[in-house]
């Protein structure tokens, strides 16, 4: 398949909720970067977080494996550190290879959930 997507990518608007109405994995309150990589070679991920009132914190590295999709929670990433629950942040994420990138978070601080989803920015 044609390579699709950019190997640059920017999610302006980070939040995680930092409760959750419910104890289950599939309902916790998270975000996550829902990423493809359509390409025939696996792609080397760095996501760099920023913030408000600190310096950047990253890189974060993870694969995604040639022809597959990755739905990468960010309360899962831990090294360099864990991401905070309820603080204001960015994120760039950095590829060897052009992949697609898809913003999700999962609010379910009260019962009536809400879901968020929308495309990254492709910045290259």
């Amino acid at each position: 398949m044609e390579q699709v997507g950019a190997k640059r990518w920017v999610i302006p608007e980070g939040y995680i909720p930092p409760s959750s109405s419910f104890d289950s994995r599939a309902l916790l309150s998270h975000e996550a970067a829902c990423i493809l990589n359509a390409g025939d070679d696996d792609a080397h991920i760095a996501i760099t977080l920023f913030f408000t009132d600190r310096e950047p914190v990253g890189p974060y590295k993870v694969t995604v494996a040639a022809r597959r999709t990755l739905h990468l929670r960010f309360n899962d990433l831990y090294d360099p550190e864990p991401v905070p629950l309820g603080t204001d942040y960015a994120s760039v994420i950095e590829s060897d290879v052009p992949i697609i990138v898809q913003h999700t978070r999962l609010d379910s601080r009260k019962a009536e959930l809400a879901l968020l989803s929308t495309m990254a920015f492709p910045a290259g």
